[in-house]
């Protein structure tokens, strides 16, 4: 608990403890004091817990902004005062009870804003930023932001590269998929341009940087979620309108409830009791204020908001928690969304001989290579990938003592674009695509499952082929199931690959509909005609995760962008960010508005009711100032209490 929150607790505590005594000391004291002592003796307390809210009162009438909740409670408890010390009755509990009750309120709403705000910053403290910079032969990281532009940067195999830059020194593969979509790494060589944001998957490099390092990826997204309650849902922006034209009518009318009957019944001849009628506009000004609205229901989508970060779902305003709440279509790009972006080997067909030694000739042949197809091949082998006689993956064999030795493989010829040529325990080996068969003038056999095909000849006779496809992540399959649990009627995929490639993804995690073969610009188009077709009032959601998802995702009504390796384009353009790349976080967003949107409503209508009955008991006399404590602070206590249920998110995973 911050200091000023135990600041509070202890005032709330001792001012307590004094209203307590004091109603125990006037019952046993009370003959023997008298007014003023009894005024004087009840001020320590409510000075002692209410003295700044008094004090945001009277800056609020300098400042010309006098109807809010700070200017009603001061109205309300001063005028119960002044009513007690008119009477000489010594009944001051009530209106320390008020402030008590109210202040009460305000330090759950400070615990649950602290509670929020702590969540998002333990959440973006596990994504570090850094930048390697060489000194005296040594590197040293260093913050991103006090690296100039022109200075040359070391970016090691695994890494991310912090700052776009100029490849002043050395040869590597960068996986892109992140900021282009495309499945396939790229390779980068001095002279070439890299964006912040790749993965060096191999080789040193050395960077000149070309911009500043500005707001990185994490400092963006900590931004965009502190500051998210700039982004206003429409349920409060509603609250927010409905406090500034209520407070100032529910003043005039309770004015109106302390002058009128009085002077209708002088009118009438008739002797009124002008306290009796003020003491009714007191209790109707405490039950009238709005601060169970005006608090609980921003708290709420904050609330929603803290929880959702603690789940790895970063949402940029409570505008789009609430939109989310309504989404009704999903729309997915495919590489890097709902697939890994990765190779890996996943059959061996119409091989000629064992389908492991297929697959170790293979993998000895791209001994030398870095190339992540290489790589999986030469992984899929060393971690003993077995095959079955119909080619496909069955359990892995034991892979211990497996070695690619390199003094079994000689004069290795790498054809740029077509494959590699090399000897193989004095066997010649090609393994490429069709282009290296049809340039060696040998017949090979095409292959009717979906992926990227690796032909492997021996000895210029066919030997077989390789399957190398591009991973489904394994919550995909869940991740479409649990958004059609949550609500969700149709879910499409948008995808820049071949229409085979789409539908057989597609297909095998159960999306409705393919759109295959699209340019960033057909994306935005199919959006733009899935918008047209969607039910009224309710909304489109796009996911994806680069740079060509940006136009998308901001055409979309919400955009949920990749935040772990995805462009910072795309987490821009995006309304929602996830943390981890799970697509079954997609289906746990939507849930975890509803449920604050369902929140909101409760407290609506439940302060809102609450309210009604209180004023109309309150006009009429029935009810006293205690019944206003409840309706004001107690309900403004109980909607704080359930709008902090939507930082509980575990029964929704």
């Amino acid at each position: 608990m911050k200091k000023k929150q135990k600041k509070m607790l202890w005032r709330i505590l001792i001012a307590a403890a004094l209203m307590i005594a004091l109603h125990f000391a006037a019952e046993a004291f009370g003959e023997r004091l008298h007014e003023p002592a009894w005024f004087l003796l009840y001020l320590v307390p409510y000075l002692t817990v209410g003295w700044d809210i008094l004090l945001k009162a009277g800056k609020g009438i300098k400042n010309r902004q006098v109807f809010d909740e700070n200017f009603l409670m001061a109205v309300a408890t001063i005028g119960a005062i002044a009513i007690a010390l008119i009477r000489q009755n010594g009944d001051y509990t009530e209106a320390i009870a008020v402030m008590l009750f109210y202040q009460v309120g305000e330090l759950f709403q400070s615990y649950a804003v602290g509670k929020s705000r702590r969540n998002i910053s333990a959440l973006m403290d596990i994504r570090p930023d850094y930048a390697n910079i060489e000194a005296d032969g040594e590197l040293e990281q260093v913050d991103p932001d006090e690296v100039e532009i022109g200075t040359v940067i070391v970016v090691k195999p695994g890494e991310k590269i912090p700052i776009d830059g100029v490849v002043v020194e050395g040869v590597s593969t960068l996986d892109t998929s992140a900021l282009t979509g495309e499945s396939v790494p790229r390779e980068v060589r001095p002279d070439d341009e890299v964006i912040s944001g790749c993965i060096n998957l191999d080789g040193l490099l050395r960077l000149r940087t070309t911009k500043e390092f500005g707001e990185s990826t994490v400092s963006k997204i900590l931004d965009m979620v502190e500051n998210a309650t700039s982004k206003k849902s429409r349920s409060e922006a509603f609250i927010s309108r409905f406090a500034r034209i209520y407070t100032p009518a529910v003043c005039l009318g309770a004015l109106a409830l302390a002058v009128l009957p009085p002077l209708f019944f002088l009118v009438r001849g008739l002797s009124p009791d002008w306290g009796d009628w003020i003491y009714r506009a007191l209790t109707f000004l405490v039950i009238s204020c709005p601060c169970a609205l005006v608090i609980s229901i921003p708290l709420s989508f904050f609330a929603g908001i803290g929880g959702a970060s603690r789940e790895g779902v970063l949402v940029k305003g409570s505008n789009y928690l609430e939109a989310l709440s309504k989404a009704q279509t999903v729309a997915f790009d495919k590489t890097g969304t709902m697939t890994m972006g990765v190779f890996e080997v996943n059959g061996i067909h119409h091989s000629s001989m064992d389908n492991d030694q297929l697959l170790e000739l293979a993998a000895h042949a791209e001994i030398y290579s870095t190339h992540p197809i290489a790589r999986s091949i030469q992984k899929a082998w060393l971690e003993g990938a077995v095959f079955r006689d119909d080619g496909e993956p069955a359990e892995k064999a034991d892979a211990a003592g497996r070695r690619l030795d390199k003094e079994r493989v000689a004069n290795v010829k790498e054809i740029g674009g077509n494959g590699i040529v090399a000897e193989v325990d004095r066997r010649q080996i090609a393994a490429g695509n069709t282009k290296l068969m049809d340039s060696l003038g040998i017949a090979y056999i095409d292959c009717h499952h979906v992926g990227t095909i690796v032909h492997v000849a021996v000895d210029g006779a066919y030997a077989g082929h390789l399957l190398i496809s591009d991973v489904i992540k394994p919550t995909a399959k869940e991740a479409i199931r649990a958004l059609r649990a949550a609500g969700v009627t149709k879910t499409v995929m948008l995808t820049g690959d071949a229409r085979k490639v789409g539908e057989a993804v597609a297909g095998e995690i159960g999306i409705d509909e393919v759109r295959a073969e699209l340019l960033p610009g057909d994306k935005v188009a199919a959006v733009e005609e899935l918008l047209a077709k969607k039910p009224e009032r309710s909304v489109l959601a796009f996911v994806g995760d680069g740079i060509n998802d940006a136009p998308v995702l901001t055409r979309a009504d919400v955009g949920v962008a990749m935040g772990a390796l995805g462009s910072d384009a795309a987490i821009e353009a995006a309304d929602v960010v996830l943390m981890d790349d799970d697509p079954k976080k997609i289906a746990l967003a939507v849930r975890i508005a509803k449920k604050c949107m369902r929140i909101v409503y409760e407290n609506i209508w439940f302060a809102i009711g609450v309210k009604l009955i209180c004023l109309v008991l309150g006009a009429a006399g029935v009810a006293n100032m205690w019944l206003a404590i409840f309706a004001d602070v107690g309900v403004m206590v109980l909607a704080v209490l359930n709008a902090i249920r939507a930082l509980f998110t575990k029964n929704l995973r």
